[in-house]
């Protein structure tokens, strides 16, 4: 059963706006160290920071919370399977609210352009297959 839905769209740069004027202080705020690790890898890093950014938007909205004093920034990370597929990690109060809410799953799904990144989440109460 789907316990909640959310969804979100960056602009790019935007997010690259606030890399170049906070740097690493604002990347320390939203991202967890591997997903910092991850976004650097890449040449267009803004582009793959705002795709996590949209996802953490997403995922608060299926909580129905926001980001804020039930759900913060680090208590969600977004990985990548092996094969490329995205999935949320829950954190401390991210794992508090999901039980909460008697979830047991959390599917995401992320896009990104040059120009905007959109991600959805959507909460269940079943587990998803496959999770790393």
């Amino acid at each position: 059963m789907i316990l909640g839905v959310g969804i979100d769209l960056v602009e790019t740069a935007r997010i690259k706006a606030s890399m170049d004027k906070f740097g690493d202080r604002f990347l320390s705020r939203i991202l967890r160290p591997g997903e910092q690790d991850y976004c650097r890898k890449f040449r267009d890093s803004e582009m793959h920071v705002a795709a996590r950014f949209a996802a953490k938007e997403a995922i608060s909205k299926a909580f129905g919370t926001g980001i804020g004093k039930e759900l913060g920034w680090l208590d969600m990370e977004i990985i990548n399977q092996p094969g490329g597929r995205p999935v949320a990690l829950l954190h401390d109060r991210g794992l508090e609210l999901l039980a909460a809410r008697g979830g047991r799953g959390l599917h995401v799904s992320l896009s990104h352009t040059r120009g905007h990144a959109t991600a959805i989440a959507v909460l269940t109460d079943e587990q998803p297959p496959n999770l790393v």
